[in-house]
């Protein structure tokens, strides 16, 4: 039967509409939890220096998060096909931008964050199974230049074998991805809920928490923020207004890459069944779940922990700290467990969807054009296998660390070269770039209503123009905060960016893009699809 939201087939050789308004829900909340909830406020802390202003930070990041959902629920409405992000960057402004946002995507926005969420699910397994190390080699590291390696340890092995699990996983069809990902999803909210409930209610240190909140709004041991500009100031969170702002810009980039994935649902528009309806509801549902649990769970680490107990959290493992709080120690074990199952459902909704958007990239002809077929069980399952290539290649490359004077890094216990991982390095580079393509598609939204005013709309934008706008000038004024004091992880993202500019051209000299992508804009823009 044919689907005229997608123009697949329902029972023939396209995409299945399997998912419900549940599946969708499980799809936006599953892919934003992983392990940063569980790490990331340790740095935050550090940035803002005050227990409330740590709460705050998460509060305000997940209002821009929900800003954001709200205009692409009306996207996502509009144009209820696969590859959501990519669709509506394409039909705003331009075939080429939603290529330079797939392009993106595939080279280190999607597979890179797939890379370091399969090493956290390694990395937390490894407390569990001392065997699974960074350090335990099956090839010792292999010099390439000054500032790389290649090597292959069991952690990093590990993570490549959950890579390889999860995309022959969802290679079966989106019914049985649909199961992982709910079950693993439903099981890791209920973890977060048991940690807010102990930590907040049972096991509450009521010095602790009376002490955080008492002083809830003074930073204290805070970092200092040295820009990469010398007529721009140095400040810390406890120089004024300015040096707050800037703080919390930067803490941002903590709290908004611990919230980002919320838009994945998107991906797979053309296997849900009610899209008009469901997707954008989905992301609303989905990130206000998350929001609520990330924002309980900072309490609950302050009902826990003394403030500077969180800053300086050994490897930044502050939820393992509050579990040692209430289960002594076998605290690091629990959160092991915990964080593994985090990291093996939010892999599965990164893998599930992702593969999505270079299966209609595909269809557009630009992309491989085996990217764009689906096998016996309705699954893009060549863009499956060749986004798990990419992601399992981007665990094998390492950094060559080394101390500020350029001598190595070496492990203070057993003396040895230590070395970070290449996927980290380019996650930090590309985030920037991230945030600059959420701010474009919701300029988009505003563009779309001029260029197609008589467009179905089955649902309108909350608060539009008012909440897109508030999205729009807050994620700028981050933007520019970054761009200023961490101008040395922004630039490489613009570059990683501009990479997919010639390759365009190629696509495009060579026709592959050119008629498909023309003849369907022909067809959009001239009213609804």
């Amino acid at each position: 039967m044919a689907n005229k939201d997608s123009g697949t087939t329902s029972s023939g050789g396209g995409l299945i509409r399997e998912l419900g308004a549940l599946d969708a829900t499980m799809i936006v909340a599953g892919s934003m939890i992983g392990s940063g909830i569980f790490i990331v406020p340790a740095d935050i802390a550090r940035h803002v220096g005050a227990p409330g202003l740590l709460v705050l930070v998460w509060i305000i990041a997940g209002l821009l998060t929900i800003a954001a959902a709200l205009s692409y629920g009306e996207l996502a409405g509009m144009m209820p096909q696969a590859g959501g992000q990519y669709v509506y960057l394409r039909e705003a402004f331009s075939p080429l931008w939603g290529f330079l946002y797939g392009w993106t995507l595939f080279l280190v926005i999607q597979t890179g964050t797939i890379a370091a969420v399969a090493v956290a699910f390694a990395r937390f397994l490894g407390v569990i199974a001392p065997g699974i190390s960074a350090t335990a080699w099956i090839v010792k590291p292999i010099h390439v230049s000054s500032g790389y390696a290649l090597s292959l340890s069991t952690q990093q092995f590990v993570g490549i074998l959950l890579i390889a699990l999860l995309t022959l996983l969802n290679c079966r069809g989106i019914h049985l991805g649909k199961l992982v990902q709910n079950t693993f999803t439903i099981t890791k909210t209920l973890a977060l809920i048991g940690l807010i409930v102990l930590g907040v209610l049972i096991f509450r240190k009521a010095e602790v928490a009376g002490t955080n909140f008492a002083d809830a709004w003074t930073p204290r041991g805070v970092n200092i923020i040295k820009p990469d500009f010398s007529i721009v100031p140095v400040l810390s969170a406890g120089d004024g207004w300015l040096g707050l702002i800037v703080a919390f810009c930067v803490a941002q980039v903590g709290s908004l890459f611990s919230m980002d994935a919320w838009n994945n649902v998107t991906f797979a528009a053309g296997e849900v069944k009610n899209p008009r309806r469901d997707v954008g509801l989905a992301m609303v549902a989905g990130t206000g779940l998350v929001i609520a649990l990330y924002t309980l769970a900072n309490i609950a680490y302050l009902c826990l922990l003394p403030f500077d107990g969180i800053q300086h959290a050994a490897d930044d493992r502050v939820g393992t700290a509050a579990l040692g709080v209430i289960f002594g120690g076998a605290g690091a074990a629990i959160m092991a467990v915990a964080i593994s199952i985090s990291t093996f459902g939010c892999n599965n909704g990164l893998i599930l969807a992702g593969s999505r958007v270079y299966y209609a990239m595909a269809k557009d002809g630009l992309f491989f054009q085996t990217t764009g077929r689906l096998n016996a069980r309705h699954a893009p399952a060549v863009a499956l296998l060749l986004q798990g290539i990419w992601a399992s290649l981007l665990v094998l490359p390492r950094t060559i660390l080394r101390n500020p004077d350029g001598t190595p890094k070496l492990d203070p216990t057993t003396g040895l070269q230590q070395y970070g991982n290449l996927y980290s390095d380019l996650l930090d580079y590309v985030i920037f770039s991230a945030l600059i393509f959420y701010v474009l598609t919701t300029v988009g939204l505003f563009v779309l209503r001029r260029k197609r005013p008589h467009a179905e709309r089955p649902y309108r934008a909350v608060g539009y123009p008012v909440v897109p706008v508030i999205y729009i000038l807050g994620a700028c004024v981050i933007l520019t905060v970054l761009a200023l004091y961490k101008t040395q992880t922004t630039w490489p993202g613009l570059v990683i960016v501009l990479t997919g500019i010639p390759v365009y051209a190629v696509w495009r000299v060579l026709g592959r893009g050119r008629s498909s992508i023309d003849n369907r804009r022909s067809l959009t823009d001239n009213g609804p699809p």
